[in-house]
């Protein structure tokens, strides 16, 4: 993320770009100065520092640094304009200044508008001082030496506004660019919790039931119990197995698996259920619904004291009702996380609460159905 003093990635594209486009014109209208407009070596001298000094400047602006070095660069170039009218013939010895003054008054924090003004008045009176030596015209003068100078520098300056304006929004669509990549690592971060929350959680909540199944059935029933050990031993690997895929974006949830996962788990904990299973749905949607009702299942084990589980499938949706609903909703933030994933895949996924019964539905193509149905009943087809 970039900070106030750092540039973004386009920011620097575009000024290195102009570096390549105009930093030439910039030397060649500076070189070709030196050769028409100087009578002597001293002369020569003079402005060949004045522009190397504009091309010094050009390069720190091109590299968003213009006020690292802007006291030294408008000092040199103030003075080669100086030198131009009191001790030389030179009248195009300010244009290094035109080329630095710009690009420093338009990049300053604040006083911008001020600075454009010292800046234009400062040049028209350097060139103004040519009155003192001068023999000609005033008029002449005055035109050449300060109209045109000053002029110059208030259109270049006034001219570099827009283009400031230009990078910072540049700047400002970049930062917002690295925001959304922030917010969709971010994104990414949570639903990669809410999976390992939906392998981890679910999984410690049947080896919970089915240890302590096991732990019963010790003295009573030595056989079962060791199958019971075993399915534990079993999940506890197929977990491990299934965080390495989430870990990897490898895992794919498994509806059957799920419905099969479900069963076994109420059954362990002495719940009646009964599968509708109508139809299969999409691949694509079969994953979201896996989700839900390993969700659910979680939520009814961990909130209802439930007698009975009605699981129906369709090839639209799963609907979910189970008996021995709290008074009060707990807060389900599992299913609040799924409701927008399923929005996002044009399904909706909603969950009623009424007398005792708690009905979760996630239906895909048309609103979540919320039957009437008592659990243990069978439905009219």
């Amino acid at each position: 993320m970039t900070t106030t003093d750092d540039q973004s990635d386009a920011q620097t594209r575009l000024r290195k770009i102009n570096l390549t486009v105009l930093m030439p014109p910039v030397l060649g209208i500076g070189i070709l100065l030196i050769i028409v407009d100087t009578d002597t070596w001293l002369d020569r001298t003079v402005l060949a520092v004045g522009v190397a000094t504009a091309g010094y400047a050009f390069v720190h602006w091109a590299h968003g640094g213009i006020l690292r070095v802007a006291v030294p660069c408008l000092a040199l170039t103030a003075g080669v304009w100086l030198y131009g009218a009191l001790a030389s013939d030179m009248r195009t010895a300010f244009f290094p200044l035109l080329v630095v003054g710009p690009f420093v008054v338009s990049r300053l924090p604040r006083r911008r508008i001020a600075a454009t003004v010292a800046l234009t008045v400062g040049g028209a009176a350097i060139g103004a001082l040519r009155l003192l030596v001068t023999t000609g015209g005033a008029a002449g003068t005055l035109l050449a030496d300060v109209a045109i100078p000053g002029g110059l520098l208030l259109l270049a300056s006034l001219a570099e506004f827009p283009n400031k304006r230009f990078y910072d929004v540049v700047t400002d669509l970049e930062r917002a660019r690295y925001r959304e990549a922030e917010l969709a690592v971010a994104g990414e971060r949570m639903r990669f919790a809410s999976d390992l929350h939906d392998i981890q959680g679910h999984t410690l909540h049947v080896v919970k039931l089915k240890a302590a199944l096991a732990r019963r059935l010790v003295a009573t029933d030595p056989k079962r119990a060791e199958d019971e050990l075993q399915e534990i031993h079993d999940l506890v690997g197929e977990t491990i197995t299934r965080t390495k895929e989430l870990a990897y974006a490898q895992r794919r949830l498994n509806l059957t698996a799920e419905l099969e996962n479900a069963k076994n788990l109420f059954e362990a904990a002495g719940i009646g259920i009964d599968i509708d299973r109508r139809d299969d749905p999409a691949p694509g949607q079969s994953e979201l619904l896996g989700q839900v009702l390993r969700e659910t299942t979680t939520n009814i084990l961990r909130h209802a004291q439930a007698e009975r589980v009605r699981i129906t499938l369709s090839a639209s949706g799963i609907t979910i009702v189970n008996d021995g609903a709290q008074d009060t909703r707990p807060v389900l933030s599992g299913l609040a996380t799924l409701t927008d994933r399923i929005s996002d895949a044009g399904g909706a996924l909603t969950v009623q609460q009424q007398g005792g019964r708690f009905v979760t539905a996630a239906e895909f193509g048309a609103a979540a159905p919320v039957t009437g149905t008592e659990i243990g009943e069978e439905e009219p087809a």
